[in-house]
C-alpha cells in the first residue's frame, strides 16, 4: 500500500448528527484527491474525488444552495 499525506480542509456538522470531513490527500505517486468522509453514528462512508469531479460536484451543490435559499425568501 502506498503512503499518503492528508490535510484537513474542513469539518462540517450536518443535520441528524452527521459529520462531514474534507481532506486533501496526496499519494507518493503525486496524485492528489479530495477525500470526502461522512460519519453517521458508527458508520463511515469515504469517497475520493479527482479535481474535475470535485469541481462539478461543488458547482452542483452551489447551484442547489442558491435555489434553495431563493425558494425560502419568496
Amino acid at each position: 500500500m502506498s503512503a499518503e499525506s492528508k490535510t484537513r480542509i474542513a469539518a462540517l456538522q450536518a443535520p441528524y448528527r452527521r459529520e462531514v470531513w474534507l481532506d486533501n490527500v496526496r499519494f507518493e505517486s503525486g496524485m492528489q484527491l479530495l477525500r470526502v468522509t461522512i460519519k453517521e453514528g458508527q458508520r463511515f462512508t469515504q469517497l475520493d474525488l479527482d479535481a474535475e469531479t470535485a469541481d462539478r460536484w461543488g458547482q452542483a451543490m452551489l447551484d442547489w444552495a442558491r435555489h434553495a435559499r431563493e425558494g425560502q425568501s419568496g
